[in-house]
């Protein structure tokens, strides 16, 4: 059942995968150029169907498909239209296609409830440092120090909010009423534990805590022929020493991952000693306390080894995230719509961040996992079965089933 439905969801994927900053990848940031392609596509579909489309002042894409009456309170679907370097086809837009295409099923059918599918603008955090640029737009949290923040390139988000043709000064206008029903997201896994149980989706209960942080080695550059070992302020070679202990921690402690995915050094020539070195740190635990300890003792530990080597360390915290328990009555509603829809109910964490943790702070929030072949994601090779997203689709529909059912709605 939905096989042909799922194709098509896969085959959108794929064409827009092909809307790209970098030819031959796929690469798409906040509001990039590839974007409006990727809305455009997107609204068509929307229009066609019987939404009403918008692109609001943080540049979410909104498509809203009516209830049956004027007064019906609203429930988004959603996910991020952005990617990562070089990403794959699935990981965020799966779940706005998945969305727009259970409305195309409904054919014209209404609910007590209205239905809003969003495509956030931002949740990967790549151009300009910090997440959740688009969900923070609809939870409320989106602040004027958020506006300032620069790209590598000097624009900041104001600007490219501007350059994208939308009013900076209007983002409030984006945030989701009080009275929303809630928020569903589905989503691929990004990880290996559906494909090791040959399951095909999974009821997310909780999302793992997350602390992204810059941490910067200043030393002294200098010539690499001429300088002696024993006089050196290696940047580089400090952050190297720390990045060993950071690996040291995560597997010494249970639930823990740590991982430095990027570093920045300067003057960054080959016959150089560094002088400054940048590294990127993301912390995440499904415990809070667990997680700041961690931190803590990582920032202890530059400290220390700075201080080792005539070098000075310093932590700058990017994102502190509060690990997120989804809703209890939503989340009960989509594990009976997983059941119905004829799958195993497996109830699962989640180690990845999500649009949904952030939403969860204003909506009653619930998440979908498919499963992720190989355990793969953030790369080209990222997939979904055919199946599984057949799956997820009539899971998607029983949800909407069993949302009906769950209250009584307001008859105008």
């Amino acid at each position: 059942m939905h096989t042909a439905k799922a194709r098509e969801v896969i085959d959108v994927c794929g064409d827009l995968a092909a809307c790209t900053e970098e030819p031959g990848f796929t690469t798409r940031t906040f509001l990039s150029e590839p974007m409006r392609e990727v809305h455009s596509r997107l609204r068509g579909w929307m229009q066609r169907i019987g939404m009403s489309t918008s692109i609001d002042p943080a540049g979410n894409l909104r498509g809203v498909y009516d209830g049956a009456t004027p007064a019906a309170p609203r429930l988004f679907i959603g996910s991020h239209l952005d990617t990562v370097p070089h990403a794959g086809r699935f990981d965020g837009v799966l779940g706005v296609v998945a969305g727009i295409a259970l409305i195309d099923l409904l054919a014209g059918r209404r609910f007590p409830f209205s239905i809003e599918v969003v495509g956030f603008s931002e949740e990967e955090g790549v151009r300009f440092g910090v997440p959740f640029i688009g969900s923070r737009a609809l939870a409320g949290t989106f602040d004027e120090t958020l506006l300032r923040r620069p790209d590598p390139a000097g624009r900041t988000v104001r600007e490219a909010i501007l350059d994208y043709g939308l009013d900076p000064t209007l983002v409030e206008q984006a945030v989701a009423p009080e009275a929303s029903v809630g928020y569903l997201e589905i989503h691929i896994e990004q990880g290996p534990v559906l494909d090791v149980l040959g399951l095909p989706l999974g009821v997310v209960e909780t999302i793992a805590g997350q602390t992204r942080a810059n941490v910067r080695f200043a030393g002294a550059a200098n010539h690499a022929g001429t300088t002696p070992m024993e006089g050196r302020h290696d940047a580089l070679a400090g952050a190297a020493a720390w990045i060993l202990e950071v690996e040291r921690l995560a597997k010494s402690t249970p639930g823990l991952v740590a991982t430095v995915g990027r570093i920045d050094v300067e003057p960054g020539a080959s016959n150089a000693v560094p002088g400054s070195c940048l590294a990127s740190l993301d912390v995440r635990h499904a415990d809070d306390w667990a997680r700041r300890a961690a931190v803590d003792r990582l920032k202890a530990r530059a400290e220390e080894i700075a201080a080792a080597r005539g070098l000075l360390a310093a932590c700058d915290v990017m994102l502190d995230q509060a690990a997120t328990p989804m809703d209890g009555p939503l989340t009960g509603i989509l594990a009976q719509a997983v059941e119905r829809s004829g799958a195993f109910v497996h109830r699962m964490a989640s180690g990845a961040g999500h649009d949904a943790m952030v939403l969860a702070e204003r909506l009653p929030t619930a998440m979908l996992f498919l499963r992720s072949p190989g355990g793969l994601s953030h790369h080209p090779d990222e997939a979904v079965l055919e199946s599984d997203v057949a799956a997820a689709i009539g899971a998607g529909m029983e949800f909407f089933e069993g949302l009906a059912r769950s209250r009584s709605w307001p008859t105008s």
